[in-house]
């Protein structure tokens, strides 16, 4: 089965919110090939199916700055309705409830870029543990090293000359 939107273009549709990756319900909509005022007709008619773990709503904070960083939802600035944001179990579950063709193979790709963006992050904490892990042994080893250089000063320094016997008489 051919791709009908590539994974990268979904990668750019998914956003950072409350900790959680979401898509905002006009992207799907547009992927979906469906007006977002029917998705979200479809999402109300069937609420019980999005618990808080699957779908959430922008606050206008939230809208506003989704607004501001997206020059695409310019449209949505001056619109007092609040957008809604799918987790990837949301999405999932918005493909069984549209269930057109287009919609399940549209929702097969989204779910596998979030695959690809978990297993990317797991990656980049791992390594950057590793990293962690690395500069401490480093700080370790310079202090060290540092004793050692130290040590070789110490050695390499000439020895003091010893004080120089006075001639003549001394008084005590």
């Amino acid at each position: 089965m051919g791709e009908i939107v590539p994974s990268e273009v979904i990668e750019k549709r998914i956003f950072l919110i409350r900790g959680q990756k979401v898509m905002i319900d006009r992207d799907l909509a547009e992927l979906y090939g469906v007006k977002s005022k029917h998705l979200n007709q479809q999402v109300k008619r069937n609420i019980e199916r999005f618990p808080g773990e699957f779908m959430l709503q922008l606050t206008k904070k939230e809208k506003d700055e989704l607004v501001s960083f997206c020059h695409r939802f310019d449209s949505m600035k001056h619109s007092t309705s609040l957008p809604y944001a799918f987790t990837e179990h949301g999405v999932a579950m918005l493909a069984s409830m549209l269930s057109s063709e287009k919609a399940i193979k549209i929702s097969i790709v989204i779910i596998k870029t979030f695959v690809k963006l978990r297993e990317i992050i797991s990656t980049h904490k791992e390594l950057a543990h590793k990293l962690s892990e690395l500069e401490n042994k480093i700080e370790k080893h310079d202090v060290e090293i540092q004793s050692i250089f130290e040590a070789i000063r110490q050695l390499m320094a000439p020895p003091p000359e010893p004080p120089k016997r006075r001639i003549g008489f001394m008084q005590d």
